[in-house]
């Protein structure tokens, strides 16, 4: 296999992790409006860094699509022009599409950083389509899996627009995370090409329901975390210890959820034995599991601590793609392991 589409390849999967990983942090941080508008950023393609920026300037130039912030709304400028001696509101009009007008240069870089992260992520994946081509001819699954990436990319993309304007609708927020893993087991898959034929049935099935099972837990982690969002604005950020009063029901099937979690994984541990199916997924695959519950506990009776929240998101979409890798694995051929296996 091309050295060089492999190195792009699993670039690709690193930086859609990294995105996964600001993704997180942007939410620990409250940062998911630190930008209102999208693409741009305040109508800027480099983020403002002080609230003077956004205040109208007399005699000063301002372009088509540069925002300000006037009466606590956001305003947008229809043309080009300098600016008089005073405001004149016919230059200006209202953003429409949510009524969010706050900034903190903290928040807006955390979420621009966030962005320029997903760009690059984007560009690999159009870059690896472009060299997954020269395999057109005798392997098709990788231009075809590699297209397949660029779409999800693109849906992405547009999705994160819909989430700012929508003001960080709950439900796109979800939708948005899916379609990170999704990438992610595309990634993959490109990584490991040649599944023709299953090695262990059993296994392979089991693997199956294991990754059904982190992406349920994952869509309920995600709505704990709505909940928890919702509770951070009643509370503000220094009382953690009231964030959790009044928990729905989701909370509790979550924390639940994850004993299932568990002992379907210590059956696969037994079948990697029992079937000399031996392989390093199965550790790293249990690692993970174990500081999913290790975080999860000290989140609920440390009173989220800084940083466990994003870890433990983080740690999740490293499971599923342990568990993907370790499926993509069990359905190939011994004789085919000239793949690209990470």
């Amino acid at each position: 296999m091309n050295s060089r589409f492999y190195f792009i390849a699993k670039s690709t999967l690193i930086l859609v992790y990294g995105v996964i990983l600001a993704g997180s942090v942007v939410r620990m941080t409250g940062s998911g409006m630190g930008c209102p508008d999208w693409p741009k950023c305040f109508g800027y393609l480099i983020p403002p860094t002080d609230h003077a920026q956004l205040e109208w300037t007399p005699n000063h130039s301002y372009n088509k699509g540069n925002i300000i912030i006037v009466n606590e709304s956001l305003q947008v400028a229809k043309y080009d022009f300098v600016s008089s001696s005073t405001y004149n509101s016919t230059q200006w009009e209202a953003y429409t599409k949510h009524d969010y007008a706050e900034f903190n240069p903290f928040h807006t870089w955390v979420e621009f950083i966030n962005r320029l992260l997903g760009a690059l992520a984007g560009l690999a994946t159009v870059l690896m389509f472009v060299f997954s081509l020269q395999f057109w001819k005798d392997k098709k699954r990788i231009s075809i899996l590699s297209f397949l990436a660029v779409l999800g990319m693109g849906f992405q993309a547009w999705l994160g627009k819909t989430v700012v304007d929508s003001n960080l609708a709950p439900f796109k927020i979800t939708i948005h995370m899916v379609m990170a893993l999704v990438i992610v087991a595309l990634l993959l898959w490109i990584l490991k090409p040649y599944a023709r034929t299953t090695r262990n049935l059993v296994l392979r099935n089991t693997l199956w329901v294991a990754l059904g099972l982190t992406l349920l837990q994952i869509i309920m982690g995600t709505q704990v975390r709505q909940f928890v969002d919702i509770q951070v604005g009643l509370w503000g950020y220094d009382q953690t210890n009231q964030w959790l009063d009044n928990v729905p029901v989701v909370f509790y099937i979550h924390r639940s959820f994850s004993i299932a979690v568990v002992m379907l994984h210590l059956y696969l541990l037994k079948l990697s034995f029992s079937q000399q199916e031996k392989t390093r997924h199965i550790y790293w695959i249990l690692g993970c599991i174990g500081l999913e519950v290790i975080t999860g506990i000290i989140m609920y009776y440390g009173d989220f601590p800084f940083a466990s929240q994003p870890i433990h998101l983080f740690i999740a979409s490293i499971l599923f793609g342990i568990q993907m890798d370790w499926w993509l694995h069990e359905t190939n051929t011994k004789k085919q392991h000239n793949d690209l296996s990470i």
